[in-house]
């Protein structure tokens, strides 16, 4: 399945980060990689001026590197999840 760049597709990825226990915000700020992870808080801070392609790609980056354990998502967010990580599982062989 090939992920959309639509707000349908950036909820489902927003849905994964918050079942997760984490609140993302949207801010303005000079953020190198598109976010900022406040581990203590659990606080996700995205560039609010990211368009829709941007904040996906830029949540599907942060949903890989954060420690989000499978089994506390929700059957939709489960499936989306282990697509995202097999994906980014599969770029990281390819470099």
């Amino acid at each position: 399945m090939k992920l959309r760049f639509t707000p349908s597709t950036l909820e489902k990825i927003e849905k994964i980060v918050s079942e997760a226990g984490y609140i993302i915000r949207y801010e303005r700020g000079t953020f190198q990689s598109g976010y900022c992870i406040l581990e203590s808080k659990k606080v996700v801070v995205l560039n609010k001026f990211l368009q829709t392609e941007g904040r996906i790609n830029t949540l599907i980056d942060l949903v890989s590197n954060l420690p989000i354990e499978a089994d506390h998502l929700s059957i939709e967010s489960k499936k989306l999840f282990e697509e995202i990580t097999l994906k980014t599982e599969l770029i990281a062989v390819e470099v």
